[in-house]
């Protein structure tokens, strides 16, 4: 009942065209039954004066929609004494004004989600005092309690002993993960059973929760091309149904055969069909960890025909594991291995990192070091345990030790060289590994239409020609600056063009591209600011998705469209002859609108999704031989 009261506060028009129909009904019943068609009348030309203020001031915009129709036909009915017609025709304008709201409610429902959990508040510890301050008071190195259950107000440091968080509405884990002290923890996760505190290091604009909030108005915001295109079916849609009644009228001779098809000619499906569709495929877009910048963006990735990949971060996993240690003569493995990832402690380059996890992956603890200093695009020297140890390039080591000898290696490998007071140690070799779904996401583009594929990179031409051919991309560009990628973009004559990457570095081309997607970003990236859409989870695959909902997307509001108008066709036809009363139009119009209407929620894709996930997966031939 309250749900009941709530819809008809919210749709108030609605609700006093049904209340206007029931006192005719009780008028009629109890002998007033003249009344009802002065009553009916008026409040049906009360409406139609008020949407016609409406139209007139869009058609002064330059806007012709198709709001006509329904103003002419309630007219119409009204001049030949169908009142009880004209009245079904109101609650029809104001019954699809709101069930459009009502579908628009229901299919931004996901969208709506992010926006409704955005943290408000944040627990900041001061001394012995918890003061409760608004999240954007909050800076970073605040202390902040984060109670069982709550959300992280900003992007934050744990620094409680341990905690687990519920991440699944940012990264799309489906179950919570567990943190220690230390661990980076993201705005947005919900904390589990036991309070936790945390070091803030991000203000909340600049959090991760936040940008993705940000995201998803922008996107909320946009119109679709494709709905600005059924908007240009309102002037022949128009002339059609006028010329057709009139035909009708002049024909018969008889006035009513004009209202009879006026009143079926419904616009309900170009002015609701597609941005319901629209707006559902961005709904399930965002339920499938994609943020999608506008419709026109979905209709973009439904004719995509050629898909660009940044490689470091996208196609690999961007951060290079050791593989090998090859020790020099007199010296072992882990011996090397401790020293080398000792003195990478105090480097700030993206393979120190793997050189420290893979010495404590093999229990070899690290050594404090003195004198530690960072040689800029070389390496890094420092006193570790009385040794003195240079890491880094062949040319910089070999500075230091004049028996330095460079190592093969294969494509897609690099060398990170090592020497000990003034000693060649030996060579470490690290790889960034491929996704293990990127050739399978490739497959998928293939079989959506997206039939060519580029690689473009500022790797060695070895290393992405490797990559490249173990997963089956057609054209490889290596060695490209930022503007070198641009220019092999624009390009491409195979349009629209995907761009998928993951970079600051990837920003200019993310924007010039035709769709660009920014994948697994992080807070307030170039990359995601400039790209069209944002895929929140580190997976490749959802590129392929994102076509595939675009497609469907797209499907769905043509189908949705072209239904409603070839039903409503055929009923005019039918009523040109006589055969539909108005009264009884104006009923089988309100269904048609309605049939549009359910056809258009389909993009919201609960069934779509589930049938996505029991795809089986593409088999390589030789693997099925």
């Amino acid at each position: 009942m309250v749900v009941l009261l709530k819809l008809a506060r919210r749709y108030w028009v609605v609700t006093l065209t049904l209340a206007i129909g029931l006192l005719g009904g009780v008028l009629a019943l109890t002998g007033a039954g003249a009344a009802v068609p002065w009553i009916f009348s008026v409040y049906a030309l009360g409406v139609a004066a008020w949407q016609a203020v409406g139209m007139v001031r869009d058609m002064l915009r330059g806007h012709w929609g198709l709001d006509v129709l329904a103003i002419t036909a309630i007219v119409s009915t009204v001049l030949v004494g169908e009142f009880v017609a004209a009245l079904i025709v109101v609650l029809m304008l104001t019954g699809g004004e709101a069930l459009e709201d009502y579908a628009n409610r229901r299919a931004k429902r996901e969208l709506d989600a992010l926006l409704d959990r955005a943290p408000q508040l944040a627990h900041r510890i001061e001394g012995d005092r918890i003061v409760d301050v608004r999240a954007d008071e909050v800076r970073p190195g605040d202390v902040l309690l984060v109670r069982p259950g709550e959300i992280v107000p900003v992007d934050a440091v744990l620094s409680s002993k341990e905690t687990s968080m519920d991440q699944s509405s940012i990264t799309g884990e489906s179950i919570p993960v567990g943190k220690v002290a230390g661990d980076e923890v993201l705005s947005g996760a919900v904390n589990g059973p036991a309070a936790a505190e945390v070091v803030a290091t991000a203000t909340a604009a600049e959090s991760q929760y936040q940008q993705i909030v940000a995201l998803v108005k922008a996107a909320a915001a946009s119109k679709a091309p494709v709905v600005r295109l059924a908007d240009r079916y309102a002037v022949p849609f128009t002339v059609f149904s006028l010329a057709l009644g009139g035909l009708a009228w002049w024909l018969s001779g008889d006035p009513v055969r004009f209202a009879e098809v006026l009143v079926l000619a419904t616009p309900c499906p170009l002015l609701i069909a597609a941005p319901v569709a629209f707006i559902g495929g961005m709904s399930r877009s965002a339920r499938n960890g994609i943020i999608v910048k506008g419709g026109g963006v979905l209709e973009q990735l439904a004719a995509a025909k050629t898909a660009v990949f940044d490689k470091t971060g996208t196609l690999t996993h961007g951060s290079p594991e050791l593989t090998e240690v090859r020790a020099a003569s007199g010296f072992r493995e882990d011996e090397v291995l401790r020293l080398v990832a000792s003195a990478e402690q105090y480097s700030s380059h993206v393979l120190a990192a793997s050189m420290i996890d893979a010495a404590r992956e093999r229990g070899l603890p690290l050594l404090e070091g003195d004198g530690a200093r960072e040689h800029t695009a070389n390496g890094v020297a420092a006193r570790v345990d009385g040794h003195d140890v240079v890491v880094g390039k062949f040319t910089f080591v070999a500075e230091h030790a004049p028996d330095a000898r460079q190592t093969e290696i294969a494509p897609g490998e690099l060398a990170i060289y090592a020497a000990v007071d003034g000693r060649f140690a030996g060579a470490l070799l690290a790889s960034d590994r491929l996704r293990d779904n990127a050739k399978a996401t490739l497959d998928r583009l293939r079989d959506l239409g997206v039939g060519q594929t580029m690689m473009l990179t500022g790797d060695s031409q070895a290393t992405a020609d490797h990559i490249a051919a173990e997963i089956g991309i057609t054209s490889v560009r290596a060695g490209c600056l930022p503007a070198d990628k641009v220019h092999e973009v624009a390009s491409i004559t195979d349009r629209p063009v995907i761009m998928v990457g993951d970079g600051v570095n990837d920003a200019p081309v993310l924007a010039a591209a035709d769709v660009g997607i920014a994948m697994g970003a992080r807070g307030a990236t170039a990359a995601s600011e400039s790209a069209a859409a944002v895929i929140l989870v580190d997976d490749i695959s959802r590129t392929a998705t994102a076509v595939q909902i675009g497609r469907d997307t797209v499907r769905i509001a043509l189908q949705s469209i072209w239904l409603g108008i070839a039903v409503s066709v055929g009923l005019m036809i039918v009523a040109a002859f006589g055969l539909i009363p108005a009264t009884a139009g104006a009923l089988l119009q309100e269904v048609v609108d309605l049939i549009a209407i359910l056809a258009a929620l389909r993009a919201i894709g609960g069934r779509l999704d589930a049938r996505e996930r029991v795809r089986p997966e593409r088999v390589p031939a030789t693997a099925a031989a």
